[in-house]
């Protein structure tokens, strides 16, 4: 009982946090709030563009020419969806390199899906370096104060000084760990739509009556 109680009185509440953690407290806030802006954005942008209907994929191996996939993507949208039209459009324009455009197309829907991915990867990889630094200044300062007083500092004043300095590294780590879950989880769902994209381009591609134009469409990404 004695220990639990000795936990409970050592226990920070946030205030403690940042006034005891200093200026790379803050900037570390100021990630979370940036990480956090971000990813609420991409999941908006993600549920904008919505899912392919059930059963897509079938439709489109069953569809024999070009008026039946224009009337199966005619009221979808998506990245899938804009490859499919801007492939039909060039092939109705007579455009022989079809790959090229599926390429080109599939690259700019592939960079609007990862708009602020560089951003959330900074932020999650710079996050503990800069609790790190904080940490090294904090002892630094907690060293000095120890050699002005000639060596001559009790156990407990110097535990205090390095708990604190240990506290920006915690909270660096504590920021970066759900930024670069939330990192890899909307690369997932990036990288979902980017091979859906070659899918089908490549599908199409093989229902269009062929120009001399290749058969396999290279990767989007």
């Amino acid at each position: 009982m004695y220990y639990i109680l000795k936990l409970k009185r050592t226990n920070m509440n946030v205030h403690e946090i940042f006034s005891k953690g200093g200026p790379v407290v803050w900037i570390l806030l100021a990630y979370s709030i940036i990480a956090l802006a971000i990813v609420l954005e991409r999941n908006l942008h993600f549920f904008l563009i919505g899912k392919l209907p059930r059963g897509f994929s079938t439709d489109m191996q069953n569809a024999t020419n070009c008026d039946d996939v224009q009337s199966l993507v005619a009221d979808l949208r998506g990245p899938e969806i804009a490859i499919i039209k801007g492939v039909l459009e060039a092939y109705s324009k007579g455009v022989l390199d079809l790959v090229r455009v599926a390429t080109r197309i599939g690259s700019w829907e592939l960079q609007r899906m990862q708009r602020g991915f560089r951003t959330l990867s900074l932020l999650g990889d710079t996050a503990p370096l800069l609790g790190l630094f904080g940490t090294i200044t904090g002892m630094i300062k907690a060293f000095m104060v120890i050699d002005e007083m000639g060596g001559k500092v009790d156990a407990q004043m110097l535990a205090g000084g390095i708990w604190e300095a240990m506290l920006t590294t915690g909270v660096g780590l504590a920021v970066a760990l759900p930024i670069l879950f939330l990192l890899h989880w909307l690369e997932g769902r990036a990288a979902r739509h980017a091979h859906a994209m070659q899918h089908y381009a490549s599908m199409l591609i093989e229902i269009l009556p062929h120009k001399d134009t290749p058969s396999i469409v290279e990767s989007s990404q």
